[in-house]
């Protein structure tokens, strides 16, 4: 991979990172979670083949599928309601510190883990401060599924420099399309509650 295409990745993966963290309306944050996981593929794709690298992007969008589909099939909510409690300016702020602690730490990272170079580390490590952020200002089923899945996908970018199984791709496919379905489950229980709460109220 030329230098200018990777340092494209890891600004496509930085934008759409970012963009999951900031978006109110969850349309958004399906579109920007699809648009990460073909960062997620290009970087993958430097240890592994081609249908490896490819079933981790299509275990990502049907993750995302599921999620899209549960939640608009739920009733609409006020849109302040589903956005994290900090202001906008407090998680621009924490994510250009996740960005500058994942481009000093990523030489070392990469030397560390089978020599995974330092794009891969560096977008890697981005992904995973991402996902711990907005897994900490999210409590919303949805939010909080998409983060684990951002930081699931951060891992795996790292851990394919250093295991090439077929059976390990499967393995972490599997866990994200259980993700996506935990989260959905979780998106309808909560529609619930909050359905019986109203009528109870009434």
């Amino acid at each position: 991979m030329s230098l200018f295409l990777s340092w494209v990745v890891i600004l496509l993966i930085g934008v759409t990172s970012v963009g999951v963290l900031l978006a109110r309306d969850w349309r958004w944050l399906i579109i920007f979670l699809a648009i990460q996981y073909i960062g997620v593929f290009v970087l993958v794709l430097e240890h592994w083949t081609l249908g490896m690298a490819t079933v981790k992007v299509i275990a990502g969008w049907m993750g995302a599928a599921i999620l899209g589909m549960t939640r608009s099939n739920l009733i609409e909510e006020e849109e302040n309601q589903n956005a994290p409690p900090q202001g906008r300016f407090f998680r621009l702020v924490a994510a250009g510190v996740v960005g500058l602690i994942a481009i000093t730490g990523a030489p070392v990272v990469g030397s560390i883990m089978a020599n995974a170079g330092t794009v891969v580390s560096t977008g890697s490590l981005l992904l995973i401060g991402m996902g711990l952020l907005h897994l900490g200002v999210s409590d919303e089923a949805m939010r909080v599924t998409i983060s684990l899945m951002t930081l699931l996908a951060g891992f795996e970018i790292l851990y394919a420099a250093v295991e090439t199984s077929v059976l390990v791709a499967a393995l972490l496919a599997t866990i994200n399309l259980g993700l996506a379905l935990a989260g959905s489950y979780l998106m309808i229980a909560s529609s619930a509650r909050e359905e019986d709460g109203t009528e109870e109220t009434v």
